[in-house]
């Protein structure tokens, strides 16, 4: 085992263990919380997170990272989670963040809002991604936690149903970019509308993609 000094002195499981989530209650940590994001690589909208802390014993049968499920399998996973959950919260960085401090940062940013929206602290934050969150509660980084562990997994659900939810309701205003179907990235589709209409308010202006389409300096 390793040992990190900002993981409030815990032994961190070997990264050769399958489901560090499985390791951690074994230990008698309850208060478990599986964090994940939504929305870095897309052109348009907003990077959104969520925070799950799901009970020891939970059925979810099926759940796994949220881009290997149908739309309709992400809904109904997202019912289910939202009523089974002991705590869950979700945050978005808007557009303009993105652009200011850069996706990554915008991204770590979002997962450490949802992890202080939660009620109370968490015994040890379960990280999708090999990245530390600015965060001073336990945590570990877990590469492909999203297929890992399933409050992670219940993360990718949360945050990637509320985005598409909220681009569909973005598209009511600029219906001519089809943000109800393409969710903001980077299809032929969208490029091809870009180009014909320039980018809009929703556009991250420092990608690749839409700076071109600005009439301004590419290094914005």
């Amino acid at each position: 085992m390793e040992r990190h000094p900002e993981a409030g002195q815990r032994p961190l499981p070997d990264q050769t263990v399958d489901d560090p989530e499985v390791w951690w209650r074994a230990q008698g940590l309850v208060r478990l919380v599986g964090v994940d994001e939504a929305g870095r690589g897309p052109l348009a909208g907003p990077v959104v997170a969520a925070a799950v802390m799901l009970p020891p014993q939970v059925e979810l049968e099926g759940l796994t990272d949220s881009k290997r499920l149908s739309p309709g399998r992400r809904e109904f996973f997202d019912h289910q989670i939202r009523r089974q959950a002991l705590a869950y919260a979700i945050q978005a960085i808007a557009v303009s963040e993105i652009d200011r401090q850069g996706i990554m940062a915008a991204s770590l940013q979002a997962m450490a809002q949802a992890v202080q929206a939660l009620p109370g602290e968490p015994e040890m934050v379960l990280v999708d991604g090999p990245w530390r969150l600015p965060l001073d509660y336990p945590q570990q980084p877990v590469v492909r936690g999203d297929a890992r562990c399933l409050s992670i997994a219940a993360a990718s659900v949360l945050a990637k149903v509320y985005r598409d939810r909220q681009m569909i309701v973005y598209h009511r205003s600029y219906p001519q970019y089809n943000f109800a179907r393409h969710k903001g990235y980077g299809t032929a589709e969208h490029r091809e509308a870009i180009r014909r209409w320039g980018p809009c308010a929703l556009h991250r202006r420092t990608f690749r993609g839409v700076r071109e389409w600005l009439g301004e300096a590419d290094d914005l």
